[in-house]
């Protein structure tokens, strides 16, 4: 097994595929948490590591909406939402030849308002060595779209 120059593995989900996983816990209801992760029109403004978001569809995401990202050091991509619980949870995916990254947005309730966690996870044929080159990016983009999720909903 290959290891970062940091010695630690990768993190993994059970079935080994690689991927990183942060939660949080925001003081605030999980409807107020949800309308924030929900608006992906607006994460330009409120999260640091997405540049330019567009919808490829109109009104509100639902299974199969489709959105456009583009976030610094990565090439754009187009994701499409593949699960959705409304107030709840949407994951979406995106592919490229070779890797496919899924991502989930997940709030729930918390003895203290809620709890947020957000999840990318690798697979494909080549998802081991795009892991290798960008897990670094990746751990460092979800840590901050979950801080800048507190933050927004902090500030409503």
């Amino acid at each position: 097994m290959v290891r970062p120059r940091s010695g630690r593995t990768p993190p993994r989900r059970l079935d080994g595929v690689p991927g990183v996983k942060r939660t949080v816990t925001i003081e605030a209801p999980p409807d107020r948490v949800w309308s924030v992760v929900v608006d992906v029109g607006r994460w330009p403004e409120r999260i640091p590591t997405v540049d330019a978001v567009e919808r490829l569809d109109d009104g509100p995401l639902v299974v199969g909406s489709r959105t456009r990202l583009q976030q610094p050091r990565l090439p754009a991509a187009v994701w499409t939402v593949t699960e959705l619980t409304p107030g709840t949870s949407f994951t979406w995916k995106s592919s490229s030849p070779g890797v496919s990254v899924t991502a989930s947005h997940v709030v729930e309730p918390h003895p203290d308002g809620s709890q947020l966690t957000l999840a990318v996870d690798v697979s494909g044929p080549m998802s081991r060595v795009g892991w290798l080159m960008t897990r670094s990016l990746t751990e460092k983009y979800v840590e901050t779209e979950a801080a800048s999720v507190k933050r927004a909903v902090d500030s409503r």
